[in-house]
């Protein structure tokens, strides 16, 4: 024999109801031999229980309460059965329901609600669910037959989570089941007492009820029927790729549910474990699904890892002292006095020098655990032996389940590598000598993503998924878009990374969606988005505080870099091609630095010298080889280099100007271009990334605008002015020419001093061949002291720029796979 089970949300409704007996029906018609059990309608004994206290508070408001489960009720006679049909069954649900009635006026005029009187209201929501199914079952063709499990299942008197007597309990279900060949609906929750007093058996009472039955008639298998797949690797509402387990053992289940894991409850497998009978948790909304299956022995391969669960909240309450090193009995004590109170502990967790041991109780009994431990140990505490006690709260335990973990090396090395790289505090570790366990503490707005994280680092090993929050969708910041969903399919095939675009702004509007927005549909969705709010974005990405999470800005906003501290703190990378973070004072670039660092992070800025050009990562692989830099030659404006390399003698500098700001070459105001000072930021950037340390007006700059055109009042004047200093820029590329050499606008590092000037470079210099916008960085070194190593390309335009920052992201992804 099978006894299913059927929770609340899968006879939610008449719809559910008639699926399910549609299910029972075809087990009958494979002659398949089984029994039900069955919960309340969902959300009904909430309903009772909620008019039961309302009653006791002397409001007649549960009057109104009452006739909606009246109402519901009579309506699900209606709907399920024929009209010739309803009598007798509406007849037997309105006296139960009048029998409600009375004992809600009762509780009403008493004002008082016991233990046992709840017990009793709550057992019409069974009651009436498994007579109403057992009708419907008989109309349509089916033998069964209506059981109260009151007459079966035994208990004492401990109303509310009564002990079942299973000797007298087995005898009667054993009695039931000889020589009946008639399919029985049992109520699950339900039980009585000896003196024939309803009692209920405790959270999840249903599942134990078809559990006893199964225990009782020794059977093949219990099935769980509820609303998912099965067990899951982790709870599917806070992490979205969790998925079924296929089976595990009684001793996994048990973890996974006293972490949280709500399909099913400890007491549950009792006596199917007594019994070594299988468990099957299977889903009504996916009937042919094979579900989880629970037993004696576990399968599914050398998996680590059965699954991740976790407890939402809980307290930490740490004792610690020299008294207590050496000292026998000090634990002893310790949950002596705790069980004096019915005070639970959760988890425990003890240092190897016995000077200090924290254990974690619910939040709502932590202030009476520390008073009970402040007076059992109040004379070692008056001799400053052992200290105040600390009390934590805000804090989650996550949770590591698996057998297989005792035979695998390094799974604890793997779970606080996965939390620290995501910036993810523990606050105590514990680990029982079965090994089925590994338990952390960790704060309660981390809960979330430490699940992800582990579940990523367990689970989803080959593939990575990564956050991005991008700010700024000009050219560069909309063309890095369009890289993202060109490459989104490669790069997961590739290297198994999934880039998730979680978040989006520019300066009007602003938009947050961590199950991602799609990138090839990312202006209509950004229109649906809030007016955008820097500090509004930042906060709402730090409160999803996903694993993984890349901060991006496209931008060269002041305002922007004005919060990377904030976002470092919290534990998310940095890419950027804005290069006012890197050029503003030496304490804000150090400090961006340490966060980085400190929070275990990432800040990555290789576009802001050269674009594409791999300028700052081939600088820091030579330093990081042990090569000593020297000397670093660079022309780092696209702008000024294609000037430069247009103009020569005969040539108008002004008509040049010109012709580039007419072809987009240059800013607006093309003073911003010639005045020298982005290229000053740019090797200031890497004068610090040598450990240079130099303020932005260290570097000496020469500025290419005359003194004449630097206060010309629009663009139009400028020129006007430029052209007045032709010759000046005639001679100089005169005298280049006479000498052999070219004029071009290099920046200097060198002897710990910073310059930007205009020079003459002949045929034997790497400058000396530079064409059209190009830029050019040489790096002299004690390796590459005779011939300099040359990087050369284009250095700026949003093509290049996007890749730039996409290999940034890339490596960052690569980064948390190692």
């Amino acid at each position: 024999m099978k006894v299913l089970k059927f929770g609340g949300s899968s006879i939610a409704d008449p719809g559910r109801v008639t699926a399910v007996i549609e299910l029972v029906k075809s087990r009958l018609e494979a002659e398949e031999k089984i029994c039900l059990v069955f919960s309340a309608f969902g959300g009904v004994t909430d309903k009772l229980i909620e008019a039961g206290v309302t009653a006791a508070s002397g409001n007649e408001g549960y009057k109104k309460g009452y006739m909606e489960l009246e109402m519901r009720h009579i309506q699900a006679v209606k709907a399920l059965l024929p009209p010739k049909e309803q009598s007798m069954p509406l007849t037997k649900v309105k006296l139960l329901l009048n029998d409600l009635a009375d004992v809600l006026h009762g509780i009403y005029l008493l004002q008082e609600l016991s233990p046992k009187i709840l017990d009793f209201v709550s057992s019409f929501g069974e009651r009436l669910s498994a007579y109403i199914i057992s009708e419907v079952l008989r109309s349509r063709g089916v033998n069964a037959a209506f059981s109260d499990a009151r007459e079966l299942i035994l208990t004492d008197d401990n109303f509310g989570s009564a002990r079942v007597d299973f000797a007298k309990t087995n005898e009667n279900i054993t009695a039931l089941f000889d020589n009946n060949s008639t399919l029985q609906v049992i109520t699950g929750f339900i039980a009585a007492d000896e003196k024939g007093q309803t009692t209920t058996i405790g959270r999840s009472g249903s599942d134990y009820t078809a559990a006893i039955v199964g225990g009782a008639v020794l059977a093949e298998e219990i099935e769980i029927w509820t609303d998912v797949d099965g067990m899951m690797t982790a709870d599917p509402r806070r992490v979205p790729e969790a998925f079924p387990v296929a089976s595990m053992s009684y001793q996994e289940a048990i973890e996974m549910s006293h972490f949280g894991a709500k399909v099913i409850y400890p007491a549950t497998m009792q006596p199917a474990m007594a019994k070594n009978i299988p468990i099957r948790i299977k889903n009504t909304f996916n009937p042919s699904f094979g579900g989880t299956l629970i037993s004696g022995k576990t399968e599914g391969g050398k998996a680590m890892i059965k699954g991740i669960s976790s407890i939402n909240e809980v307290a930490l309450l740490s004792l610690q002292g020299s008294g207590m090193m050496g000292v026998v009995g000090t634990s002893m004590r310790l949950f002596g006095a705790l069980a004096r109170k019915g005070i639970n502990v959760i988890l425990i967790s003890q240092a190897s020098s016995e000077y200090s041991i924290c254990i974690a109780v619910d939040p709502k009994l932590a202030d009476a655990a520390r008073k009970e431990l402040e007076s059992e140990f109040r004379y070692e505490m008056s001799l400053e032996q052992i200290e105040s006690i600390k009390v934590m709260r805000e804090l989650s335990v996550v949770a590591l389940v698996g057998e297989n973990m005792k035979h695998s090396p390094g799974v604890a090395g793997r779970m606080f590598r996965a939390l620290g790289r995501n910036g993810i505090n523990v606050f105590a570790i514990s680990q029982g000598s079965s090994e089925l366990n590994i338990s952390a503490v960790v704060s309660r707005r981390d809960e979330a993503k430490a699940l992800n994280a582990l579940h990523e680092a367990f689970f989803l090993s080959d593939r990575k998924t990564v956050p991005v929050f991008l700010v700024g969708t000009g050219l560069v910041g909309s063309t890095l878009l369009a890289i993202i969903r060109k490459n989104m399919e490669r790069i997961g095939k590739e290297q198994s990374i999934s880039i998730r675009l979680a978040g989006l702004s520019n300066s009007r509007k602003m938009l947050v969606d961590e199950r991602g927005i799609d990138p090839g549909d990312w202006q209509a969705r950004l229109q649906e988005g809030t007016p955008a709010d820097m500090d509004g974005f930042v906060q709402k990405m730090q409160e999803l505080n996903l694993p993984n999470s890349i901060f991006v800005d496209c931008t060269a906003s002041d305002e922007i870099v004005a919060h990377y501290r904030q976002v470092l703190d919290g534990s998310i990378s940095v890419v950027t091609p804005n290069k006012r973070a890197n050029t503003g004072s030496l304490e804000q670039y150090r400090e961006l630095r340490r966060a980085s660092s400190k929070f275990g992070v990432k800040y990555l800025y290789e576009t802001n010298v050269g674009a594409g050009l791999p300028v700052i990562n081939t600088l820091n692989d030579l330093l990081n080889s042990g090569d000593q830099l020297l000397k670093i030659e660079a022309v780092l404006s696209g702008t000024i280099s294609y000037i430069f390399n247009t103009f020569g003698e005969g040539a108008r500098f002004s008509q040049v100007v010109r012709e580039a700001r007419e072809k987009g070459l240059t800013e607006p105001d093309p003073r911003e271009d010639l005045n020298g000072m982005d290229v000053a930021r740019k090797i200031l950037i890497l004068a610090r990334e040598v450990a240079v340390d130099l303020e932005l007006d260290n570097v000496s700059v020469e500025n290419l605008v005359p003194e004449n055109c630097r206060n010309a009042a629009s663009v139009d004047a400028f020129f006007e002015e430029l052209e007045k200093a032709d010759e000046y820029f005639r001679q100089k590329a005169g005298e280049a020419a006479r000498e052999e050499k070219k004029l071009r606008y290099i920046a200097t590092l060198e002897n710990g001093k910073a310059s930007v000037a205009l020079r003459a470079v002949g045929p034997d210099h790497p400058f000396y061949n530079l064409s059209g916008s190009d830029n050019i960085i040489s790096y002299t070194t004690n390796r590459y002291r005779e011939r300099p190593l040359v990087i050369k390309g284009p250095g700026a335009g949003a093509e290049v720029t996007a890749a730039g920052v996409f290999a940034d992201l890339l490596k960052i992804a690569n980064y948390s796979l190692e």
